[in-house]
Order: C-alpha cells, then structure tokens, then sequence
C-alpha cells in the first residue's frame, strides 16, 4: 500500500539520511558492536549532518524541523540498519533534547543546546531505578536543597547512552511527601563530582549500544540545573513520554519491514526439496500474513505521526501504537528467523541480530503490559 503522509521535502530528507548512513555507518557498525558503544565520531558526523537538530531552534544550532515526519523518517532509515541506532539517536535527539528545549529558560538552552545538536554533547536521561522498573512515579533518588544547590543521591539502571553521556536528565524526588507531584528534573553533567558510571551492562542483545547503571552520590548541582518548573518532573515525564512510545512504534514496524523484505528475498533464493521456499504454500501463507500484519500496522503509526505532528496524539492512542507494534516486530521477526533455519540462529545472519536485538521493544518505553493498563483505565474499567 503507498503512504501518503509523506511528501517531497519529506522523502528528500529521506535519501539523505540513508546516503549518510551507507557512507559513513554502516561500515563502521562492527567497530561499534566492538566498542560496545557509538563513537564520538559517529555522533560529530550525525550532528554535521543535521540529524540532531530537528527539535532545537535554530538559534541554538539545531534545523528547527517543525514537523515530527522529519523525525519519524530518521528513525525509519535508522531502524532499517540496526535497533541500536534509533535507540541511542532517538534518546539524544528525540526524548532528551524536547526536555532541553522546551522546559528551559534562554540561559540554560544556549549553554546546552548548541553540543547537543553538533553532536558535542551527548545526552541521557535518567528515569529508571534498579527497584523500579516502569513505576516512575515510586522512584527513590533524592535532590536535597542545601543552600542555593542541590545534593542528589541514588542510582539509575538501564540508561541509553549511560556510558558515554556527557549530559543526564535525571529525575529525583524533591518533595517526598508529595510523592509523584514532588519529582524534579535535573540536567547533570557528567562531570560533577559524586557522579559514576557503574557498569555497561551486558545485554542479549544491541551489543554496540552502551546501556549503563549510574550512580550519585553526593552529587551537588544549582538551581541553574533544574530543567523545568521544582516538582513538576513527573508531570514533564508524563508529557514527554508519548514521543517516546511513538518513536518505539516507529522503530519497531520499520525493523520488522526491513528484515521481512529481507526474508522474502532469502524465500525466494533459498532452494530445498528442489524448489525456492517461497514455492511451498507453507511459506506462501505466512510470507502473506507478515506483511498484511506490517502494511496494516504501518498504517496505523503513519496515522499516529500525523496527529502528533498536528499535536493532537493522545497518550492513550500513543500507548497503542507502542504495545501494537513492538508485539508485530517480535511476531514477524520470530517467523523471519524460522524461515532461514539453521541459518536464522547464526549472528552472521541479519535476522538473527534484528530478532535478539528487537526484544527489549515490548518492555522499554513503559512495559506492554503498562500500556494495556493505560488503555484499560481509559476504558473505565
């Protein structure tokens, strides 16, 4: 099925990224896994393309897009080459930077803003804790006012970026006793004495992307840190989060896409019983319901796109798109690696790394089983 959301400004910017990407990442996406991380490079690069900029004025650096489709074609081109990339680009450029911009004063978005679209300064964002999970609203870590600053103490587990940030997002509890509506925001440099980078944890999966535990102790920050009115973070959270889960959605119809065609392609080379595998009605029947199911889901997000760039996407509809599609990547990617075999369980093999590398979708972003209850709730029930 065509889309239509999309028009020529659109597909340009489309070309370009992919131009990029083919010229200066993908050859370079072993020494990632190596690495276990991006390299500064990689970010110096995407950020002279202009790639994480699109939410920051121009003023301070950024291309000031205007438009969320420019977004949700970055993330297509990047999904399409691995899960990592519109992981950590999408951390940085599309769920950090709004915080950044959006929730600051002219002072605080001149000093930070200008890195952040060069690629100088990489971001993270700190929400979730090692007892917490997607309950964001019971999160422990402090920010005690001593004077004119603040003193953060507790940890953070599972940060995007956690290694290498130069910037954190963190939420901490001002206000204990007003529980969700005494959290804060506060941008931490890394830097800042009392702050640690416990260990890149060592995942199933996304091997080139440097997920961490972050530790504060002591960690002493001024009011010129606090992003966004004292108490207000869980309500910022809230406000920001659908981005989030529609960028998950985006991501996830696109890798699964792209690895369908993929499969298909193999279906069609691959030879047993003297004839291709597409040729068994077996394969026929499933190859038909992959797609539907990736065309019928990818119509939804692109529905989804529009109305969260007209602003007019709901959380509820945002939490949707985020169970729906993650549930349809894991589908379709368990049955592309089936149809390789042998094959699909070597890490050679694309499928292979897309099918470990995608699991994580159904629990990030706030777990599927959240979203249901979001969607639940919503019902009256």
């Amino acid at each position: 099925m065509t889309r239509e959301i999309y028009n020529e400004d659109h597909e340009a910017f489309r070309a370009s990224v992919k131009e990029f990407l083919d010229r200066q990442v993908v050859p370079n996406l072993e020494e990632y896994e190596k690495n276990h991380g991006l390299t500064r490079q990689f970010w110096l690069d995407a950020g002279a393309q202009g790639l994480l900029g699109l939410e920051i004025p121009e003023e301070h650096g950024g291309v000031d897009a205007g438009d969320y489709r420019f977004n949700a074609v970055l993330t297509e081109e990047l999904a399409k080459v691995n899960m990592t990339l519109p992981s950590c680009v999408g951390i940085h450029a599309d769920i950090t930077a709004p915080y950044l911009v959006h929730l600051t004063n002219e002072e605080q978005r001149k000093r930070w803003l200008p890195g952040v679209a060069s690629g100088e300064t990489l971001l993270a964002i700190g929400m979730t804790e090692p007892g917490g999970g997607s309950d964001l609203a019971n999160l422990k870590t402090t920010a005690v006012r001593d004077g004119d600053d603040w003193v953060i103490n507790g940890s953070k587990t599972f940060i995007t970026n956690g290694g290498s940030a130069d910037i954190v997002v963190v939420a901490a509890r001002t206000a204990p006793e007003k529980r969700a509506k005494g959290i804060s925001l506060f941008a931490v440099d890394t830097k800042t004495p009392g702050f640690s980078v416990g260990r890149v944890l060592d995942k199933v999966g996304q091997d080139d992307s440097d997920t961490a535990e972050l530790s504060f102790e002591d960690v002493r920050v001024s009011n010129d840190d606090l992003v966004g009115p004292l108490d207000t973070g869980f309500i910022s959270m809230m406000q920001f989060l659908p981005q989030e889960r529609l960028g998950t959605a985006i991501t996830g119809v696109a890798h699964a896409k792209q690895i369908l065609e993929e499969t298909i392609q193999y279906a069609k080379d691959r030879v047993a019983f003297g004839q291709p595998i597409g040729k068994f009605q077996n394969t026929q029947f499933l190859l038909a319901d992959l797609v539907t199911r990736v065309e019928v889901t990818e119509a939804y997000i692109d529905q989804c796109v529009m109305k969260h760039t007209r602003k007019e996407l709901t959380a509820i509809d945002a939490a949707k798109a985020k169970w729906w599609a993650t549930q349809i990547q894991s589908e379709v990617l368990d049955h592309c690696l089936q149809i390789h075999g042998g094959y699909g369980y070597m890490n050679e093999y694309r499928v292979a790394r897309a099918w470990r590398d995608a699991r994580v979708t159904k629990i990030w972003a706030g777990s599927n089983e959240i979203m249901k209850m979001l969607i639940a709730r919503d019902l009256g029930l």
